[in-house]
């Protein structure tokens, strides 16, 4: 009965968020965030767009079959789009997925055509087989290109030099919150290529259960483009005892990460990883990253919310006046310390305050101008 008058008064607040004048997209990406996410695809239809800065009244046509005959990544499309049954909900009739299927690659093609600076990879399928799914071709079409040319930018360069970057944010992040498993990672040499699938597809390849995708899709559409590689790391966090008990070699270790448990706790995973996300931002480990990768400036470093986060809308300087005091206390402490790693145990110390806000009370997580990595360190040229 509790959970069934929570659901009501988190769907009654997302219509009131809606309903208002202007949209109040603050609130809706902090119900995204929250418990639970949006709950239903019929409410998903309608928030999605708005977290995508999507105009939905202005919905470009459904693309034609004639794309196919000028594409050059019509083939590879059509055989990742036939391997992918397993994403499609068990029990569908065969006719009613071959005609998703027909329309995930007209979608694909459709927003490769337009943007011509973006190049498919393997995995992109995945992505948007989730949005047919849920909202249908039109809708999928608009929100498609809109994640491609924001979101997914590093993913679809020509080479992945980009999307290497981005999973060098992986051992950091470990790092801060558990050097041990950081150092036994290293130790084993296992690199970070078995979190490859798990980036690129939003998990949406490797998780089972389509509810648990839909759920990641709502966290990582009101959060940053890196938010996703921060739930990567709390998923190998999660698996701490499992990691330092098998043998101390790259295969062990990969064959253990590469095979991603299907009854995590995605709820608890994502309030750590939001956590993480305020407490480690970006730009505080943007210089261990490109030290790591020698990579080029990617999209995600000037990720500005595409003009959706209006003045009012900044979660981050609420979230700051909740931890200046506690912060200046981590100041007075830092004179004190000497080991370079202490500093990272007084800042999971002010974490207590990010856990008691979850990640609901992030608000947006940086819907946010500021917090948006903006390499302040000048690490790249």
């Amino acid at each position: 009965a509790d959970f069934d008058a929570k659901k009501k008064r988190k769907v009654a607040e997302i219509y009131q968020a809606l309903n208002s004048d202007p949209i109040d997209v603050a609130v809706l990406r902090r119900m995204a965030i929250s418990e639970g996410g949006l709950l239903t695809d019929e409410i998903r239809c309608k928030v999605w767009p708005k977290l995508l800065s999507v105009n939905t009244d202005d919905l470009p046509p459904l693309p034609g079959k004639e794309l196919r005959e000028d594409s050059k990544d019509y083939q590879q499309v059509l055989l990742d789009v036939r391997r992918s049954l397993r994403r499609f909900p068990p029990g569908m009739p065969d006719d009613q997925r071959e005609v998703l299927q027909e329309e995930l690659i007209d979608i694909i093609l459709h927003v490769l055509k337009r943007n011509p600076q973006l190049h498919y990879y393997q995995g992109y399928h995945d992505i948007v087989v989730t949005f047919l799914l849920v909202v249908g071709d039109r809708l999928a079409t608009a929100l498609v290109e809109k994640l491609s040319t924001h979101h997914l930018r590093d993913f679809m360069d020509p080479t992945m030099d980009n999307t290497k970057h981005i999973l060098n944010y992986l051992m950091p992040i470990i790092d801060q919150v558990n050097p041990e498993v950081h150092d036994f990672m290293q130790s084993a040499e296992v690199g970070t290529i078995f979190a490859l699938s798990w980036l690129i597809t939003w998990f949406g390849h490797v998780l089972s259960d389509f509810r648990h995708v839909v759920r990641l899709y709502d966290f990582f559409l009101a959060c940053h483009p890196l938010m996703p590689i921060y739930f990567a790391a709390v998923i190998v966090l999660h698996r701490e005892q499992e990691v330092l008990d098998c043998e101390c070699d790259m295969a062990s270790v990969h064959h253990l990460l590469s095979q991603i448990p299907q009854d995590l706790p995605y709820e608890s995973l994502i309030s750590k990883a939001g956590d993480l996300f305020v407490q480690f931002p970006p730009s505080e480990l943007a210089k261990e990253a490109a030290q790591a990768a020698q990579a080029e400036r990617t999209a995600a470093s000037t990720f500005k919310d595409f003009e959706l986060a209006s003045v009012q809308q900044r979660p981050d300087t609420v979230l700051r006046q909740r931890f200046r005091e506690r912060l200046r206390g981590e100041e007075r402490t830092k004179s004190i310390l000497t080991k370079p790693r202490t500093n990272r145990f007084v800042k999971l110390a002010v974490m207590g305050l990010t856990v008691a806000l979850g990640a609901a009370a992030l608000a947006v997580v940086k819907s946010a101008l500021e917090w948006a990595p903006k390499f302040e360190l000048q690490i790249f040229p």
